[in-house]
């Protein structure tokens, strides 16, 4: 059964294209692992800061093995000078878990 993780990041206004851009720079590091099926990054249209980082996985294992290799890789140092890492866009995270348990797709014509 597939499992989702929503990783809900608070970002205020002025870091939002740092968001973006740091998440373009390695858009295509999460598509090669394992277990993934899906990601999305949602911005936010009104009423919040809270952006949605939306990924789907075959199975919890498939996304723990991703965040304990690439995920925990590509958090470390990020391309800084002298190794530093760069200051977060997000001022606040939060991950939320989900297994699927129904879904639909459009008919096919």
């Amino acid at each position: 059964m597939s499992v989702v993780k929503i990783n809900v990041l608070t970002v205020p206004q002025e870091q939002r294209e740092t968001l973006e851009k740091r998440f373009a720079s390695r858009a295509h590091a999460v598509e090669s692992s394992d277990g993934f099926e899906w990601f999305e990054l949602l911005r936010p249209v009104e009423g919040t800061d809270d952006y949605l980082v939306y990924t789907r996985w075959r199975d919890e294992e498939s996304f723990q093995a991703w965040m304990e290799g690439p995920m925990k890789a590509a958090h470390q140092g990020g391309g800084a000078p002298s190794g530093e890492r760069p200051k977060p866009a997000a001022s606040g995270s939060t991950v939320w878990s989900f297994e699927v348990v129904q879904q639909a797709a459009p008919k096919q014509a």
